[in-house]
């Protein structure tokens, strides 16, 4: 399965339909995608969700016009800005500065981003069949099809580190083993998820009304596990959390190209966090991915 190709294909569709009312729904049809697994592939593949790569591109495509003499409430409207003080407001977030000062000072200097490598070492992943599974914890509504969908997942996370959500899960829960699950959970075919922190657990007698559950069926997995890092100094978590980042865009962008595997969308793909992830000088996690050969 080449998600890389079909990625490009639906970037390659924004980009001819750029000027257009453009939707998640039309460019997941592009690729015959669900709007939710376009969503999910899209965000771990480019680091940000399909509507807030449309409007960045859209505002860097409006940055190139600028040194064209053009009205901005002209370009504003071209790229899909109903008032040129909502434009305003959007390319000074995006590039620090207005649209007038950001000519008169860059000129014609726009500075494309960069995607970021693997970084030269990755495992080969593991394939395993692994039994259902129940998992208990805490979690939030997001929208995976919105621009907010990894601010609301990182807010999720640094929220509950202030009442150590780790330690409360276990003390409550009392999971036979150590270990965290992350997961997203769909809730409708318009990119609306679940987003789930738990533990494994035997039973859900434990369970308090303030925590979800989920039982996850059983499935074949491709078991990826993230490039070490040392985390024995604090600040290296942001390495850690490019390294997951990175290992996420791998896996879709590269590995699915020539591994005769495909996606398995009836199933769920996860994160695993165990004793590996805490503060040593080799922290790895793991990636599941559930998979299906290709027939």
């Amino acid at each position: 399965m080449n998600y890389r190709n079909d990625i490009e294909k639906c970037i390659q569709f924004i980009e001819n339909h750029i000027k257009e009312n453009l939707t998640v729904k039309d460019i997941a049809a592009e690729v015959g995608y669900s709007v939710y697994h376009l969503c999910r592939v899209f965000g771990l593949c480019k680091g940000m969700s399909v509507m807030e790569y449309v409007r960045s591109r859209r505002l860097s495509l409006a940055a190139t016009e600028l040194f064209n003499g053009r009205k901005i409430i002209d370009i504003a409207l071209d790229y899909g800005f109903e008032t040129q003080s909502g434009f305003t407001k959007a390319f000074r977030k995006a590039y620090g500065y207005s649209p007038t000062k950001y000519a008169s000072r860059v000129g014609g200097n726009i500075n494309a981003k960069t995607n970021l490598g693997v970084g030269g070492y990755l495992m080969n992943p593991v394939i395993l069949n692994k039994p259902s599974f129940k998992v208990a914890g805490y979690g939030i509504q997001t929208d995976i099809a919105g621009s907010n969908y990894t601010k609301d997942i990182a807010s999720f996370w640094s929220n509950y580190d202030g009442e150590n959500l780790e330690s409360k899960m276990y003390e409550i829960l009392n999971p036979p083993k150590h270990g965290e699950v992350g997961l997203c959970v769909p809730s409708s075919e318009d990119g609306k998820a679940t987003y789930l922190l738990g533990v494994i657990v035997e039973h859900f007698s434990n369970v308090r009304e303030d925590m979800l559950t989920i039982e996850i069926p059983e499935a074949q997995y491709a078991v990826f596990t993230t490039p070490p890092v040392d985390l024995t100094h604090e600040t290296e978590q942001r390495e850690f959390t490019q390294a997951i980042k990175k290992t996420w865009k791998y896996i879709f962008e590269d590995w699915f190209k020539d591994c005769g595997y495909e996606y398995d969308e009836s199933k769920l793909d996860f994160e695993f966090y165990d004793e590996r992830c805490h503060n040593r000088p080799d922290t790895v996690m793991e990636i599941y991915i559930p998979v299906k050969k290709i027939s």
